[in-house]
Protein backbone atom coordinates (compact mmCIF):
# COMPACT_ATOMS: atom_id res chain seq x y z
CA UNK A 1 0.00 0.00 0.00
CA UNK A 2 2.94 2.02 0.79
CA UNK A 3 4.23 1.54 -2.28
CA UNK A 4 1.41 2.70 -4.25
CA UNK A 5 1.25 5.97 -2.24
CA UNK A 6 4.56 6.52 -2.83
CA UNK A 7 4.88 5.34 -6.87
CA UNK A 8 1.52 7.77 -6.86
CA UNK A 9 3.50 10.93 -5.36
CA UNK A 10 6.37 10.10 -7.64
CA UNK A 11 4.57 10.47 -10.72
CA UNK A 12 2.22 13.39 -9.43
CA UNK A 13 5.97 15.40 -9.11
CA UNK A 14 7.01 14.40 -12.68
CA UNK A 15 3.47 15.57 -13.83
CA UNK A 16 4.29 19.21 -12.37
CA UNK A 17 7.92 18.92 -13.38
CA UNK A 18 7.08 18.72 -16.85
CA UNK A 19 4.19 21.36 -16.50
CA UNK A 20 6.72 23.78 -15.16
CA UNK A 21 9.38 23.23 -17.65
CA UNK A 22 6.52 23.11 -20.41
CA UNK A 23 5.90 26.93 -18.88
CA UNK A 24 9.39 27.90 -18.25
CA UNK A 25 9.85 27.15 -22.09
CA UNK A 26 6.96 28.96 -23.30
CA UNK A 27 7.97 31.76 -21.31
CA UNK A 28 11.14 32.16 -22.26
CA UNK A 29 9.79 31.56 -25.85
CA UNK A 30 7.57 34.76 -25.32
CA UNK A 31 10.80 36.41 -24.16
CA UNK A 32 12.67 35.95 -26.76
CA UNK A 33 9.89 36.87 -29.45
CA UNK A 34 9.06 39.78 -28.05
CA UNK A 35 12.78 40.62 -28.33
CA UNK A 36 13.29 39.63 -31.80
CA UNK A 37 9.78 41.71 -32.51
CA UNK A 38 11.70 44.93 -30.51
CA UNK A 39 14.94 44.55 -33.26
CA UNK A 40 13.01 44.04 -36.14
CA UNK A 41 10.34 45.98 -35.72
CA UNK A 42 10.25 49.14 -38.37
CA UNK A 43 8.22 52.20 -37.33
CA UNK A 44 5.69 53.29 -40.07
CA UNK A 45 6.60 56.84 -41.81
CA UNK A 46 3.75 58.75 -41.62
CA UNK A 47 1.82 59.48 -44.96
CA UNK A 48 0.21 62.98 -45.69
CA UNK A 49 -2.70 62.67 -47.83
CA UNK A 50 -3.09 66.00 -49.37
CA UNK A 51 -6.91 66.88 -51.40
CA UNK A 52 -6.80 69.75 -53.88
CA UNK A 53 -9.93 70.79 -55.25
CA UNK A 54 -10.45 70.48 -58.79
CA UNK A 55 -6.48 68.72 -59.35
CA UNK A 56 -6.77 65.57 -57.21
CA UNK A 57 -5.00 63.66 -54.44
CA UNK A 58 -1.27 64.01 -53.71
CA UNK A 59 0.20 61.27 -51.12
CA UNK A 60 3.85 62.34 -49.80
CA UNK A 61 5.60 59.98 -47.17
CA UNK A 62 6.96 61.94 -44.75
CA UNK A 63 10.92 61.41 -42.70
CA UNK A 64 10.80 61.71 -39.46
CA UNK A 65 14.56 60.15 -39.24
CA UNK A 66 15.53 63.47 -41.26
CA UNK A 67 13.89 66.15 -40.13
CA UNK A 68 11.70 64.87 -36.85
CA UNK A 69 10.86 68.11 -35.39
CA UNK A 70 10.04 69.69 -39.04
CA UNK A 71 7.77 66.50 -39.39
CA UNK A 72 6.02 67.00 -35.94
CA UNK A 73 4.87 70.79 -37.39
CA UNK A 74 3.24 69.55 -40.02
CA UNK A 75 1.63 66.54 -38.64
CA UNK A 76 0.31 68.79 -35.87
CA UNK A 77 -0.88 71.45 -38.38
CA UNK A 78 -2.23 69.56 -40.75
CA UNK A 79 -4.44 66.94 -38.57
CA UNK A 80 -6.09 70.45 -36.32
CA UNK A 81 -6.89 71.47 -40.01
CA UNK A 82 -4.54 74.69 -40.64
CA UNK A 83 -3.95 73.92 -43.86
CA UNK A 84 -8.04 73.30 -45.02
CA UNK A 85 -9.29 75.81 -47.19
CA UNK A 86 -5.57 77.34 -47.77
CA UNK A 87 -3.61 77.93 -51.58
CA UNK A 88 -0.83 77.17 -53.56
CA UNK A 89 0.06 81.14 -53.66
CA UNK A 90 2.86 80.68 -55.57
CA UNK A 91 3.86 78.55 -58.77
CA UNK A 92 7.16 78.97 -60.89
CA UNK A 93 7.26 76.26 -63.76
CA UNK A 94 10.42 74.19 -63.72
CA UNK A 95 10.96 74.74 -60.08
CA UNK A 96 8.26 74.45 -57.18
CA UNK A 97 4.75 75.16 -55.71
CA UNK A 98 4.78 76.49 -52.44
CA UNK A 99 1.48 76.94 -50.05
CA UNK A 100 0.35 76.21 -46.47
CA UNK A 101 0.33 80.89 -45.94
CA UNK A 102 -2.45 81.41 -43.74
CA UNK A 103 -2.79 85.21 -45.59
CA UNK A 104 -2.42 83.61 -49.22
CA UNK A 105 0.11 86.26 -50.20
CA UNK A 106 3.67 84.60 -48.43
CA UNK A 107 3.12 86.40 -45.29
CA UNK A 108 1.29 84.64 -42.95
CA UNK A 109 2.64 82.28 -40.39
CA UNK A 110 0.81 79.39 -38.01
CA UNK A 111 -0.11 80.03 -34.40
CA UNK A 112 0.43 77.86 -31.62
CA UNK A 113 -3.32 76.87 -31.03
CA UNK A 114 -3.06 74.64 -34.07
CA UNK A 115 0.03 72.50 -32.33
CA UNK A 116 -0.60 72.84 -28.76
CA UNK A 117 -3.92 71.52 -27.39
CA UNK A 118 -3.99 73.57 -24.10
CA UNK A 119 -3.62 77.15 -25.90
CA UNK A 120 -7.15 78.03 -27.58
CA UNK A 121 -7.33 79.37 -30.99
CA UNK A 122 -7.74 83.29 -30.69
CA UNK A 123 -6.40 83.80 -27.26
CA UNK A 124 -4.30 86.03 -26.42
CA UNK A 125 -1.55 82.79 -25.92
CA UNK A 126 -2.14 82.12 -29.24
CA UNK A 127 0.41 83.50 -30.87
CA UNK A 128 2.71 83.24 -33.80
CA UNK A 129 5.59 81.10 -33.96
CA UNK A 130 8.51 79.63 -35.96
CA UNK A 131 11.10 76.43 -36.15
CA UNK A 132 14.42 75.78 -36.37
CA UNK A 133 15.75 75.06 -39.97
CA UNK A 134 16.86 70.88 -39.87
CA UNK A 135 19.22 71.25 -42.70
CA UNK A 136 23.02 71.52 -42.96
CA UNK A 137 23.75 74.83 -43.52
CA UNK A 138 22.47 75.26 -40.04
CA UNK A 139 24.16 72.89 -38.86
CA UNK A 140 21.78 70.07 -38.41
CA UNK A 141 23.65 66.89 -39.96
CA UNK A 142 21.02 64.24 -40.08
CA UNK A 143 19.26 65.87 -42.95
CA UNK A 144 20.68 63.86 -46.40
CA UNK A 145 17.19 64.31 -48.22
CA UNK A 146 18.04 65.98 -52.26
CA UNK A 147 15.79 68.27 -52.88
CA UNK A 148 14.66 66.60 -56.53
CA UNK A 149 11.65 65.85 -57.76
CA UNK A 150 8.56 65.16 -55.63
CA UNK A 151 10.25 66.04 -52.29
CA UNK A 152 8.74 68.53 -50.13
CA UNK A 153 10.18 70.94 -48.16
CA UNK A 154 9.65 73.90 -45.58
CA UNK A 155 9.72 77.45 -46.79
CA UNK A 156 11.37 80.21 -44.88
CA UNK A 157 12.94 83.49 -44.85
CA UNK A 158 16.03 84.87 -46.42
CA UNK A 159 18.10 87.37 -44.88
CA UNK A 160 21.26 87.05 -46.42
CA UNK A 161 21.10 89.94 -48.18
CA UNK A 162 20.83 91.99 -44.72
CA UNK A 163 24.05 89.95 -44.04
CA UNK A 164 26.52 92.80 -44.86
CA UNK A 165 24.94 94.50 -41.23
CA UNK A 166 24.88 91.51 -39.38
CA UNK A 167 25.61 88.17 -39.98
CA UNK A 168 23.46 86.79 -37.52
CA UNK A 169 20.70 87.51 -39.40
CA UNK A 170 21.99 84.55 -41.98
CA UNK A 171 20.77 82.49 -38.48
CA UNK A 172 17.64 84.05 -37.72
CA UNK A 173 16.36 83.23 -41.30
CA UNK A 174 17.33 79.66 -41.36
CA UNK A 175 15.47 79.52 -38.23
CA UNK A 176 12.26 81.47 -39.69
CA UNK A 177 9.74 77.94 -40.59
CA UNK A 178 6.37 78.13 -40.08
CA UNK A 179 3.89 76.23 -41.72
CA UNK A 180 4.79 77.25 -45.77
CA UNK A 181 5.95 74.30 -48.21
CA UNK A 182 6.94 73.85 -51.59
CA UNK A 183 7.23 70.57 -53.46
CA UNK A 184 9.87 70.09 -56.35
CA UNK A 185 8.65 70.09 -59.57
CA UNK A 186 11.84 69.23 -61.32
CA UNK A 187 15.49 67.85 -60.78
CA UNK A 188 16.86 70.99 -62.16
CA UNK A 189 17.45 72.83 -58.71
CA UNK A 190 18.72 69.95 -56.19
CA UNK A 191 22.06 72.32 -55.72
CA UNK A 192 19.26 73.62 -53.05
CA UNK A 193 20.16 70.70 -50.63
CA UNK A 194 21.13 71.97 -47.59
CA UNK A 195 19.52 75.15 -47.39
CA UNK A 196 15.93 73.94 -47.19
CA UNK A 197 14.18 71.41 -44.54
CA UNK A 198 13.54 68.83 -47.26
CA UNK A 199 11.31 66.45 -45.20
CA UNK A 200 9.05 64.26 -47.15
CA UNK A 201 8.24 62.67 -50.61
CA UNK A 202 5.58 62.55 -53.01
CA UNK A 203 4.37 58.48 -53.52
CA UNK A 204 1.46 59.27 -55.39
CA UNK A 205 -0.09 61.91 -57.76
CA UNK A 206 2.99 62.78 -59.38
CA UNK A 207 0.01 64.10 -62.51
CA UNK A 208 -1.74 66.53 -60.41
CA UNK A 209 1.71 67.92 -59.04
CA UNK A 210 2.57 68.70 -62.68
CA UNK A 211 -0.87 69.92 -63.40
CA UNK A 212 -0.74 72.46 -60.87
CA UNK A 213 2.66 73.22 -61.71
CA UNK A 214 1.10 73.88 -64.97
CA UNK A 215 -1.11 76.40 -63.70
CA UNK A 216 -1.60 80.23 -65.49
CA UNK A 217 0.42 82.61 -63.37
CA UNK A 218 -0.26 86.52 -63.58
CA UNK A 219 2.54 88.78 -65.03
CA UNK A 220 5.02 90.49 -62.81
CA UNK A 221 4.04 93.81 -61.40
CA UNK A 222 7.43 95.33 -62.22
CA UNK A 223 10.14 94.48 -64.85
CA UNK A 224 12.88 91.74 -63.72
CA UNK A 225 10.03 90.52 -61.04
CA UNK A 226 9.20 87.18 -60.19
CA UNK A 227 5.60 85.83 -62.18
CA UNK A 228 4.64 83.48 -60.08
CA UNK A 229 1.26 84.33 -58.60
CA UNK A 230 -1.27 81.77 -59.95
CA UNK A 231 -4.56 83.38 -61.90
CA UNK A 232 -6.71 81.30 -60.21
CA UNK A 233 -4.58 80.02 -57.00
CA UNK A 234 -5.14 75.88 -56.68
CA UNK A 235 -7.11 75.12 -53.66
CA UNK A 236 -6.33 72.82 -50.62
CA UNK A 237 -8.88 71.02 -49.79
CA UNK A 238 -7.34 69.40 -46.70
CA UNK A 239 -4.28 67.24 -45.34
CA UNK A 240 -4.96 64.65 -43.06
CA UNK A 241 -1.58 62.82 -41.61
CA UNK A 242 -2.16 58.87 -41.37
CA UNK A 243 0.91 58.09 -37.87
CA UNK A 244 -0.38 54.27 -37.94
CA UNK A 245 -0.48 54.56 -34.46
CA UNK A 246 2.77 56.90 -33.61
CA UNK A 247 2.59 59.31 -31.22
CA UNK A 248 4.30 62.68 -32.61
CA UNK A 249 5.33 65.39 -29.36
CA UNK A 250 4.15 68.82 -30.44
CA UNK A 251 7.13 70.72 -32.20
CA UNK A 252 9.36 72.64 -30.44
CA UNK A 253 9.10 76.17 -31.50
CA UNK A 254 10.15 80.00 -30.64
CA UNK A 255 9.09 83.61 -30.92
CA UNK A 256 9.67 84.47 -34.48
CA UNK A 257 11.97 87.37 -35.26
CA UNK A 258 11.27 90.49 -36.21
CA UNK A 259 13.46 91.90 -39.05
CA UNK A 260 12.11 95.39 -39.55
CA UNK A 261 12.38 95.98 -35.77
CA UNK A 262 15.41 94.48 -35.21
CA UNK A 263 16.87 97.19 -38.66
CA UNK A 264 15.46 100.13 -37.28
CA UNK A 265 16.98 99.59 -34.07
CA UNK A 266 20.21 99.25 -35.72
CA UNK A 267 20.31 102.28 -38.20
CA UNK A 268 18.66 104.45 -35.01
CA UNK A 269 21.71 103.12 -33.03
CA UNK A 270 23.96 104.00 -36.02
CA UNK A 271 22.94 107.45 -36.47
CA UNK A 272 23.84 108.31 -33.07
Amino acid sequence: MKKKVNSKKSNMQKIFLIIAIIILVALIATLAFGYYRKLTYKVQNPIATMEVEDFGTIKIELYPDQAENTVRNFIALANNEFYDGLTFHRVIKEFMIQGGDSKGDGTGSPTLGYIDENIEKGSEEDKEYNINGEFMINDYEKNTLKLEKGVIAMARNDYSSYAYYARNLLQEGYNSVGSQFFIMTTDDNISLTGYYTGFGKVIEGYDVLEKIADVKVKEAEEEGGEASTPEKPPVIKSIRVETFGEKYKKPETHTPFDINSYLNSLFSTSVQ
